[in-house]
């Protein structure tokens, strides 16, 4: 795939596969660049055709993308696949959080996002241990192309999901569909009638704060982002800024590399990268009971603390291992603490920063700066995850 000749697990663990590092950037990055341009695109959509549509969008070009990054015959074609799959990744992580805000009860809005998130560290330590699986096949490219098998099928569940998805009632309503968006909110309600009166009266409450936002002249301008809604805009820009300063990218796209470096082997490497992703499903649960009634604040505060400890005790303990002896006896404690604080590292921020960010621009942009505020957030994070 890089041009690399008679390439063995040997040579992957010296590093001794003259890879350019900057087609290894590029190739990492373009997912990111994408998604940040569709994030902020993606908001016009939600608008406009309906959350569900943007998400069916979404989940469309990440199908597809699976399809050509499986079938890629070169590093041209899986480099344009991973952008396609970044556009289908702006678009879902604007639009889900919205949909989210919109169908929640005002009391749970917080368990929601969190459970949202629950499943997308689910996922991720389920691709590390796929990625584990398939390390097996190496130096046969069903090692990578493996990986990406499963995410063609994981997608297409996706896709078909978006058929039997509903449109929130906020926007349904909004947009003068009125019965539609009463039976659909009689359904989240799980009420056997329309007229229920838990129903009618939060239809009552949606149609008085479109309404309202109406008299203040409908969906927002991106100018009114700025100037209207600035502190809010600022609140949700960088609390998704910080959510990617604070070292989770270098923890996780480097991750194997890093304990190859802290002293484990290859296959070692690999294995601990899975066992340590679980950190994030251990560490979000204890959020989903506290986020709404601890509140936000405090767990970021919690949250950022113990990431701070948790990355200067890895600090000091790389420095230690990189004046070590490859024979040294105390190489193998050393890179057991590396790992165990990685593991804290995790935990803390699935338990704070991974999930609050995301609910924060979410709930404090009204329903008329929503999408375009949402938009600009969630545009900060894959900006800053660059």
């Amino acid at each position: 795939m890089y041009g690399v000749q008679d390439i063995s697990l040997e040579r992957i663990a010296k590093g001794d596969i003259e890879v350019n590092e900057y087609i290894v950037g590029i190739t990492v990055a373009c997912l990111n660049v994408t998604a940040f341009v569709a994030a902020l695109v993606s908001a016009n959509v939600c608008d406009v055709l309906g959350r569900r549509a943007a998400m069916r969008i979404g989940a469309l070009l990440l199908f597809i993308s699976a399809l050509m990054q499986t079938a890629s015959p070169n590093l041209e074609v899986l480099v344009i696949g991973r952008s396609i799959q970044g556009l289908g990744v702006g678009f879902l992580s604007m639009t889900v959080p919205v949909i989210q805000a919109e169908i929640a009860p005002g009391h749970a809005r917080g368990v929601f996002v969190t459970i949202e998130n629950l499943f997308l560290n689910a996922g991720f330590s389920l691709s590390t241990w796929v990625g584990y699986a398939f390390y097996s096949y190496m130096p046969s490219e069903m090692a990578w192309r493996g990986s990406y098998i499963v995410f063609t099928g994981t997608t297409l569940v996706l896709l078909v999901g978006t058929v039997f998805l509903p449109e929130t009632p906020r926007w349904l309503i909004k947009n003068g569909f009125h019965q539609e968006g009463l039976a659909t909110l009689a359904d989240l309600q799980d009420a056997s009638a329309t007229s229920d009166e838990d129903v009618n009266r939060t239809y009552k409450e949606i149609v008085s704060a479109i309404e309202f936002e109406h008299q203040q002249g409908g969906d927002s301008t991106w100018t009114e982002i700025f100037t209207q809604y600035t502190r809010r805009t600022v609140m949700a820009v960088t609390s998704q800024m910080f959510a990617q300063l604070n070292g989770i990218n270098a923890i996780l796209y480097f991750l194997p590399e890093n304990l190859i470096r802290a002293g484990f082997d290859v296959p070692e490497s690999l294995l601990y990268t899975g066992v340590s992703s679980t950190m994030l499903i251990v560490g979000i649960i204890p959020t989903i009971y506290l986020i709404d009634t601890l509140g936000r604040r405090p767990l970021l505060i919690i949250g950022g603390i113990g990431m701070a400890l948790c990355l200067a005790t890895v600090g000091g303990l790389q420095f230690h291992v990189d004046n070590l002896e490859s024979t040294s006896p105390q190489l193998s404690s050393a890179a057991k603490g590396i790992f165990a604080c990685i593991c804290l590292y995790l935990a803390f921020f699935a338990f704070s920063w991974g999930p609050v960010p995301w609910l924060i621009p979410a709930e404090v942009f009204p329903l008329r700066a929503r999408a375009r505020g949402m938009a600009l957030a969630t545009g900060s994070n894959w900006f800053w995850d660059l």
